[in-house]
This record gives C-alpha cells, structure tokens and sequence, in this order.
C-alpha cells in the first residue's frame, strides 16, 4: 500500500480463522450457463481503492473535511464508512448458492472468475443496480476510465452471488436488497467478464 507504509512501519491486524466441511465448501463446481448472478450492497468503499482515493483526492485535513452534496457528507466521513458484513445474511443461504465472491481489491473482473468453471463468463447489466455517489465522484474527479473502475472498486456491490434461476426467487424474498444483477453466459475471447 504505497503512501502508507515505509521504513520500518508494520500492520497490526485482528482477523477470524474459520473451519468448513470439506462437503461444504462452496467452490462454484456447479455452476452452468445460464444461471442468474445476484449482488448484494456494498456500504462504500470497503477497504480497496484506498490508495487511488489518496491520489486523486490528495491526504489534506481539508480534503478530507470537505462537504460533497451528493454524498450528504463530508469526504472523510464517507471513506470511513465500515465495512459490511455478509455472513448472517447469507449462512441461511447457502445451500441455494453455487458460487460466491467476495468484491474486494480487483472488483468484479478480478474476483468473480475465481468460482466460475473454465468456459464460462459473467455478464453484468451495470444499470441494474445503483452505483453509490462516492464512486461517480472518484471517475469523475480523477478522471479514471470505466474498466478500471469496475477493476479497482466493487462499484456498489459487495458480494456476488450466483445461484440457479430457479432459486432466484427464494433467495431475493430472504434478501429484498439483493439484486438480479447478470447472468452466466459462455465465454467468448479472453475476457471472463462482460459489463454493459
């Protein structure tokens, strides 16, 4: 993380160790064309594209007290928003989920090819779900080109979810907030990921 640690600075860090059944684990092995991808909120920049946000916006008290109308909130306040949790959510769920992915640092086009098998691809209709303002704000203000966007920030959706049509329903009555947001598709050329 460049501009944060130099010399001899170090992190210190809390983190959860986990166990799964090997039964359990959800690796995405049966996943097919055609079956839905669902995203869930994010509550803003989570904890990627930090460095980016620095860049464009510079490390000021006064950048960072500046009040943004369309966020309703100073920028600072806005990039200390926490990050969400999706477990509780989502344990309820999990035996109608194939596959799932976490949008951290790579966004979409970096993370959800992880749980998709070899031949597939994920298209995505960008205007299914709202991006958050925080997000316009930093395209527009650094002048940063769409792919890259969707590549550094998770653009408004935390986790992806891809689930069988037929349990799309179930699985959005649970979450009212999830949204349909793409599908599973075959894939064509290079690219794992399709954003329209």
């Amino acid at each position: 993380m460049p501009g944060l640690y130099a010399g001899e600075d170090y992190d210190l860090v809390g983190f959860i160790i986990g166990v799964v059944e090997k039964k359990k684990i959800i690796m995405g092995k049966t996943i097919v064309v055609g079956d839905t991808i669902i995203g869930l909120p994010s509550s803003g920049l989570h904890t990627n594209g930090y460095s980016l946000v620095r860049k464009i916006f510079g490390q000021t008290r006064q950048a960072l007290d500046k009040y943004y109308p369309e966020l309703g909130r100073t920028l600072g306040d806005e990039l200390l928003e926490p990050h969400r949790c999706y477990y509780n959510q989502l344990k309820p769920l999990l035996p109608l989920i194939k596959g799932m992915a976490h949008i951290t640092g790579g966004g979409v086009i970096d993370n959800v090819p992880r749980v998709l098998p070899q031949g597939m691809a994920a298209k995505f209709h960008s205007r299914s779900w709202t991006i958050p303002p925080i997000f316009q704000l930093i395209q527009q203000r650094g002048n940063v080109a769409r792919n890259e966007m969707y590549r550094v920030f998770n653009m408004g959706v935390g986790m992806v979810v891809i689930c069988s049509p037929s349990n799309v329903d179930q699985f959005t009555k649970a979450l009212p907030e999830a949204k349909i947001i793409g599908e599973v598709v075959k894939q064509k050329g290079e690219a794992r990921v399709v954003i329209n």
